[in-house]
């Protein structure tokens, strides 16, 4: 279990505190295309630097990397012939096609990138000798910091080192932040413990449980009493992103200065008896769960064995009701039919 850091005065990084020369005449390696593989490549190729796309024969995203302006090998020649390999497939994929088409042609004085923490704070990749291993996580969907970078923007990223061979790793990530957009926002100095478990932290117990849960009960709650369905999905879906962009922009405050006085105080009366103390005791169990490495064993185990609960409860929550009716409204509003991800979402409902 990782124990808490002292609270300090946070090191961030910005454009003045990397160099992107470090990146000059060293070929980087990005393996995967997808969400964030297609925007950490093309950002780094139109920062200047040399990259190459490493994937599997008769991979789909082959053809499309290469439409994108992009080189594209073999993981295991595209390992060989760079100096940074930045490991960007999912995680439950990553220790067999390391050991596999990775591990065996790494060499000392190169440097092994990631954008999560996870197999390396759960122990599924080894950390070989002489090699560099940091990470650079930026805070956002691949799509979205492709999106911003192509607009002279950024998001914010994390940088962590977890071996430092060469006693320039945290030099080389922080290049590599800057060609691909994140400290012009700004990257947070942390670990690969932090960065991993506070991640899937996040994602169980706000970003993704908690608040798919909470819409989902309230959402019951009305129909169950009578109340349209329509009704209630505007109520507790679709006005969720108005609330989500005021807090994104000025925190829980902006929000609360910008809903009605009715909406605050029923903000202040009502959200402790939803979230609790049995609701904290729960947060701090699923906590304990990934710091242990619970979550990380049970995930890999429900992966190598087929994925049978994942794709039962992915298929059981498409057909619960608020997606039938959410698809029905979606079509409704053609600002929503405008975005693709929009699109596909309404699609899978």
């Amino acid at each position: 279990m990782t124990k808490p850091r002292e609270v300090s005065a946070p090191t961030l990084f910005y454009d003045r505190d990397a160099d992107l020369a470090r990146l000059r005449g060293r070929r980087v390696a990005v393996i995967g295309f997808g969400s964030q593989g297609h925007a950490h490549a093309q950002n780094l190729a139109d920062s200047g630097v040399e990259v190459v796309v490493g994937l599997r024969p008769g991979s789909p995203r082959w053809d499309l990397a290469r439409s994108a302006g992009l080189e594209v090998a073999t993981t295991a020649d595209a390992t060989r012939s760079a100096s940074i390999i930045m490991v960007l497939v999912p995680d439950p994929d990553q220790r067999a096609l390391y050991e596999r088409e990775i591990e065996p042609h790494l060499r000392p004085g190169q440097t092994l990138m990631f954008a999560h923490g996870f197999s390396i704070r759960f122990g599924e990749i080894q950390i070989p000798e002489g090699v560099d291993v940091s990470l650079v996580a930026p805070k956002c969907p691949g799509h979205r910091l492709r999106e911003l970078f192509v607009s002279d923007e950024g998001v914010p990223a994390l940088v962590a080192v977890e071996a430092d061979a060469s006693g320039r790793a945290l030099d080389d990530a922080l290049a590599y932040a800057k060609a691909i957009g994140c400290t012009r926002a700004g990257v947070l100095l942390t670990t690969f413990a932090e960065e991993a478990e506070t991640d899937l932290f996040g994602e169980q117990a706000v970003l993704c449980g908690g608040v798919t849960a909470l819409v989902q009960a309230g959402f019951d709650t009305l129909v169950e009493a009578g109340y349209q369905p329509e009704v209630a999905y505007f109520e507790c879906l679709h006005e969720l992103k108005l609330i989500v962009d005021l807090m994104y922009r000025g925190g829980l405050g902006l929000m609360r200065y910008s809903v009605s006085d009715t909406a605050e105080y029923g903000d202040y009366v009502a959200g402790p008896r939803i979230v609790d103390e049995r609701t904290r005791e729960t947060m701090r169990a699923i906590l304990a769960e990934v710091q242990s490495g619970q979550f990380s064993r049970e995930w890999l185990a429900e992966h190598r064995s087929g994925r049978a609960r994942l794709l039962a409860e992915r298929r059981r929550q498409g057909d619960h009701q608020i997606e039938a009716v959410g698809a029905r409204l979606r079509q409704m509003m053609r600002f929503l039919a405008a975005n693709p991800t929009a699109q596909s979402a309404g699609a899978v409902a």
